[in-house]
């Protein structure tokens, strides 16, 4: 790709907003598929097509231990009761749709998809991570990957999203709904390690911030149910606890929204963002702005973002494990300031 002059080119609104330029970093790492995204998705220009990623050295190291059934091995069977190949399948499909944009025309990214569809049950849902109980962000963040990979007419995610809209709480959002029985720890353990039939959610109490934004990548994700009521309420609801502990004792310290990864797992600031700016959302939204403020604090020198903020500085691993992740968080944090700022 031809090189960017940064001295000859007008800065957006949104780069303005930043104390650092994190475009550089973003175009000068060497990572031919974090290029491609920035200049796509950030600067507006023609690229190929997505497919020329998927053959890049790193896409294949990806997909060399894939099985003839479209999952990857387990790293563990400590459970029966969990699929721990769902697990890994999961784990390293975010890596080829987020990070190589894989879709279903590629035949491994479609033997990878058809073998999280079997993992679906009847009443919608994507079973496995909690032994046989209800995993309703877990299912958020798989259905999220497939709308991606180009599945979001399929009738089978249609029945996911569905099965996702019957398990919100009385105040819109989600948790998990073992969670929401308040069990002691023992039998919560045992509950999701061994077979047993699932519990339904207490509806009458609070959503989790933490669960409900991972479900609401699949809303963000989907056409058309980015524009639905739901969509807009979960939204609403996951930028209200900002900075907050969540309602359930699993990841609830506040530090949590600030300890950041990518491909997205759990939720966390710029996740949270992510999929509340394709709902939408007003650039000028208190919550949201309070948001872009501490984006503009934390920002570091190199034009990036540390991974963890609630550790001290000097604590930080300098490995090319994280250096690679946080140029992904700042491509995820610029798309965000993108579609906010212009």
């Amino acid at each position: 790709m031809f090189p960017y002059d940064f001295r000859t080119v007008n800065v957006e609104p949104w780069r303005e907003r930043l104390p650092y330029d994190p475009l550089p970093p973003l175009l000068e790492a060497g990572d031919a598929a974090l290029e491609y995204f920035a200049r796509r998705d950030l600067l507006d220009e023609d690229v190929p097509p997505v497919s020329c990623l998927w053959d890049l050295p790193g896409a294949r190291r990806i997909l060399r231990p894939q099985l003839a059934d479209g999952s990857w091995p387990a790293k563990s069977d400590d459970h029966p009761a969990i699929h721990y190949h769902l697990i890994e399948t999961w784990r390293q499909f975010r890596y080829l749709v987020e990070m190589y944009g894989f879709t279903r025309a590629d035949p491994c990214a479609e033997r990878a998809a058809e073998f999280l569809f079997s993992c679906q049950t009847p009443e919608g849902d994507i079973r496995g991570f909690l032994a046989n109980q209800y995993a309703t962000y877990y299912t958020g963040a798989i259905l999220s990957l497939l709308i991606q990979a180009g599945y979001a007419d399929d009738p089978r995610l249609e029945k996911g999203m569905q099965w996702l809209l019957s398990m919100r709480q009385d105040d819109g959002g989600w948790s998990i709904p073992i969670l929401t029985r308040y069990l002691d720890w023992a039998t919560q353990y045992r509950l999701t390690s061994e077979w047993a039939e699932p519990l339904q959610p207490d509806r009458s109490q609070p959503f989790s911030h933490n669960w409900t934004g991972m479900v609401l990548r699949a809303f963000a994700a989907h056409p058309a149910y980015r524009a639905s009521d739901a969509a807009r309420v979960g939204a609403e609801l996951l930028k209200s606890r900002f900075f907050q502990p969540d309602a359930y004792t699993s990841y609830q310290a506040a530090s949590y929204w600030t300890r950041f990864d990518y491909p997205f797992w759990w939720n966390h600031l710029v996740s949270a963002l992510d999929s509340i700016t394709r709902i939408g959302v007003s650039s000028e939204d208190a919550q949201i702005q309070k948001a872009l403020a501490w984006l503009a604090v934390h920002q570091q020198p190199d034009g990036l973002w540390r991974l963890d903020n609630a550790r001290p500085p000097a604590q930080d691993k300098q490995t090319a494990k994280t250096r690679q992740t946080r140029l992904w968080v700042g491509l995820a944090v610029c798309r965000v300031l993108r579609r906010l700022l212009g």
